[in-house]
């Protein structure tokens, strides 16, 4: 041939694509699982902040119904990236899966499907976790918005458009 794939077995060459993938995915899921972590972490300080800040307020006090909003807005955002995590972990299972069933092939009788199966449950989980991340997102964005209202509800700042 060309001299470079000359002795080359192609099968090694998949068995090892075979074994490293589920590996590289389960250590994605991990880096992801701890992002997703660190998010639900920053929401959970930042509810308690904004419910610190509703009692001290007095009662009437225009804040306070501000406050309530975006208190709803991060539970919902809390329990989306909750069920992200849930599905994030779950993939890493069917990744883990996935290793262990190629793995048992060496020893029993395992359909060629089912490691399949199992890495492509991996992916519509992940693909799942994006979807419920992507959501998270757009509330972030709606309490943002509700905190922009307030701060310039006396009109936009100086030197910005529509001042």
């Amino acid at each position: 041939m060309n001299g470079v794939t000359d002795g080359l077995d192609f099968s090694s060459i998949q068995l090892i694509g075979t074994a490293v993938t589920p590996a590289v995915m389960v250590s994605g899921c991990g880096i992801l699982a701890t992002g997703l972590d660190n998010q639900i972490s920053r929401i959970t300080a930042r509810i308690r902040d904004m419910v610190r800040e509703w009692r001290m307020l007095p009662e009437g006090h225009v804040r306070r119904a501000l406050l309530r909003q975006e208190v709803a807005i991060m539970d919902r955002r809390h329990a989306i990236l909750a069920r992200a995590i849930g599905f994030t972990y779950a993939a890493l299972l069917s990744f883990v899966a996935t290793s262990l069933l190629y793995l048992l092939r060496r020893s029993i009788q395992v359909p060629e499907e089912l490691p399949v199966v199992a890495f492509s449950l991996g992916v519509a989980l992940l693909g799942t976790t994006a979807v419920l991340a992507l959501a998270s997102l757009r509330l972030s964005r709606r309490a943002i918005t509700l905190e922009l209202e307030d701060l310039f509800r006396e009109g936009p700042p100086p030197g910005s458009p529509g001042a």
